[in-house]
């Protein structure tokens, strides 16, 4: 065979081999966020014993999501959310600033795999939003804590979707 024969098929293959992987659809990313459980009262107050309950119901609904990283802002009731899950994962809970949800977002926006981001009911919506899903109505401070959202990024495309686990908010 011709060298220029072979230079025409080495070409080919290396522009098929650039398409084919150029063609590839980007990898699913995965955000699941939560409002910490029930709390008690008080500044940085623990949770209570229907939270600690809610938190082990987060860790078996979660248990086969596949998570890989988990966030927690640096209050006791959110790293209590978020200490079933991280247990029974063998992951490390990693602490994030709540007064930079925008910067917060662009990192998350910039990782692969399944990720948990426990927060606040005045957080975890602004976050959603920050990462281009659909924040829905706001978190009733005083009741709800039984919103899961699920944020599913692949590419430019962001699908939200919200689910609730443990006992149901009733407004």
């Amino acid at each position: 065979m011709s060298l220029s024969r072979r230079c025409l098929i080495g070409f080919a293959a290396a522009f098929l081999t650039l398409a084919a992987c150029s063609a590839a659809p980007a990898p699913e990313h995965t955000i699941y966020l939560v409002r910490h459980a029930e709390k008690q009262a008080g500044d940085d107050p623990s949770l209570t014993p229907a939270g600690a309950e809610r938190a082990a119901l987060l860790a078996e609904t979660l248990r086969d999501a596949g998570i890989v990283r988990i966030y927690s802002t640096d209050y006791a009731r959110t790293r209590e959310t978020a200490g079933p899950i991280a247990k029974a994962a063998a992951i490390s809970v990693t602490l994030y600033d709540p007064s930079d949800l925008s910067a917060f977002a662009d990192k998350l926006k910039a990782e692969s795999g399944i990720v948990l981001v426990v927060g606040h009911s005045n957080t975890t919506p602004a976050l959603v939003e920050f990462l281009g899903g659909e924040p829905g109505t706001d978190i009733d401070e005083a009741a709800e804590y039984d919103r899961l959202y699920v944020v599913r990024m692949q590419g430019d495309q962001v699908e939200t979707e919200l689910r609730r686990y443990g006992a149901p908010y009733q407004p």
